[in-house]
Formats: structure tokens, sequence, C-alpha cells
């Protein structure tokens, strides 16, 4: 069973200075590619005279992440995207992006010098924010008769639970998103009632 992990809580932003070059690392929320992406898309328009952009991104429960990509952006390869999304697995956070936005300050740093400079700025960033845990959640469907459809509207209210989607047809065919952990809750209230389910987890 999905157990709940921690994920950011805030969008925030700190600052290196490693031999003249500045390291602005940005750090957020995201739960896809497109989310990771747009966050991107801001920090290259917040920055666009930065001579790097690089980032890494880590999507799911950290032990077992759906997705995580990383990104040079021109740095040498590994000095950069792989150092980040190094710091953000030793971190044990899941759905998580970091931006680390380089100016250049005249001296070249070598290929350890740059792994350092932005595993070091990824860990300040990530050091700073705070977290919250991501429940597991469930999506159920469920069908009923039109005299069941209030008391189940009712049973999400004072739950948690959120209706998705309804279509009615012969009866009624609903989505119900709720805590993993309610589940067999709400399968107790459905025998009780009469109503058919099937679950698919998010």
């Amino acid at each position: 069973m999905a157990t709940a992990y921690p994920i950011p809580a805030a969008a925030i932003e700190r600052e290196t200075v490693v031999r003249k070059s500045r390291f602005i690392a940005r750090i957020a929320r995201v739960t896809n590619r497109d989310e990771a992406m747009t966050f991107l898309d801001q920090a290259r328009l917040d920055h666009p005279d930065a001579r790097h952009h690089c980032w890494a991104y880590q999507i799911g429960a950290p032990e077992s992440a759906t997705q995580a990509a990383m990104n040079d952006d021109g740095e040498p390869s590994g000095t950069a995207g792989k150092p980040i999304l190094g710091v953000i697995q030793h971190k044990n956070l899941g759905d998580v992006m970091v931006v680390v936005i380089r100016y250049f300050g005249g001296i070249k740093l070598g290929a350890g010098g740059l792994v350092r400079a932005y595993a070091g700025a990824a860990e300040s960033v990530l050091s700073a924010v705070p977290t919250e845990e991501r429940q597991p959640r469930s999506v159920v469907e469920l069908t009923m008769g039109f005299a069941d459809e209030q008391p189940v509207r009712l049973w999400c209210q004072q739950n948690g639970a959120d209706v998705l989607n309804v279509d009615y047809g012969q009866g009624v065919l609903m989505q119900v998103g709720l805590p993993t952990v309610l589940e067999s809750e709400l399968r107790s209230f459905c025998q009780a009632n009469g109503i058919e389910r099937q679950a698919e987890t998010e």
C-alpha cells in the first residue's frame, strides 16, 4: 500500500556565491513534467541574462519515483543536473523541482568545482524549504440509484472526500477521490447501502 511522503510546502529561493559566480536555487512542488517545465520557463523569464538554468525533478514517492529528469543546460555533462538530482534523492523528497540559475563570474570552476557548487546550491534550498506530508489518495467509481446520491455526497463531505465526476443514466455513476486510508470505511458504507464500487489508486 502506498505510504505518505514529504513534499515541498512552499516555493522558495536561495542564493550562494562561489568564486564570483552567482548560483540562485529555486524549489517548488510539481506533480508532472508540464508543471516542472512551466516552473523552468518562469526561471528563464525572471533571469533571461543568466548563463545557465540547470535543473532536476523527482515526481512520486522518493523510494519509488514515477518520474525523474535532469539537465545540465550547457554546463559540462554531469556537473549540474546530476548533482542537483543527487541532493534531491538524498533529502528523500517527492514531487519536487529544483532549478539552479547561474550567473558566470568570470572564473572557471572546473568539473569538480561545478559539481560542488550546484550540489551546494541545491542543498541550500532543499534544507530551507518547509515540507508537508502527501497522503496517498484513491479514485473510486460508485454505481448507485438516484436516491443514494445525496447520502453519498454527505459521506464525502464528512470524510474529506471529493466528488470528481457524476454521470446520470439509468442510475448514477460517481467518481470519488479520497485518502487511501479511508477506502475500507467507504467500502463498509457502500455494502450497507447496496452501492457497487470499484477502486483505482491514483
